[in-house]
């Protein structure tokens, strides 16, 4: 198996990349801090997914790139909150990617409850 072909990677991707299309809209100001801030921590989800199943061997290391994750995650959370506070996205844009984010949040949870069942020994 694939990091790729984990569910909690390729959702966490598919946010990221939803939120770089939407951010794309938000204005040019924002450039260098809440489309920075936004698209980083959407990414780093999928990266320190990646990162995490590359040391699936090693349980602790395992668990703490997917805390690495799930921060991220939560971080991602906020950076929407402000967006629509700012109202560059609107409340149904907003329900949509949050509503993913608690998704993508459960299946890292999974994760780390059951490292044994993605090769961690």
């Amino acid at each position: 198996m694939r990091f790729q072909d984990l569910l909690a990677y390729k959702k966490s991707f598919d946010l990221a990349m939803e939120i770089f299309h939407i951010s794309k809209k938000f204005p040019k100001e924002e450039k260098y801090s809440l489309i920075d801030q936004i698209r980083r921590s959407s990414r780093s989800v999928s990266a320190n997914i990646s990162e995490s199943y590359a040391k699936r061997r090693y349980p602790k290391h395992f668990v703490s790139k997917l805390t690495d994750s799930d921060g991220e995650n939560l971080e991602t959370q906020t950076w929407l909150e402000f967006a629509e506070a700012c109202d560059y996205i609107n409340k149904e844009e907003f329900d949509n990617l949050f509503k993913q984010t608690i998704e993508v949040a459960k299946l890292i949870h999974f994760m780390i409850r059951n490292p044994d069942k993605f090769g961690s020994k």
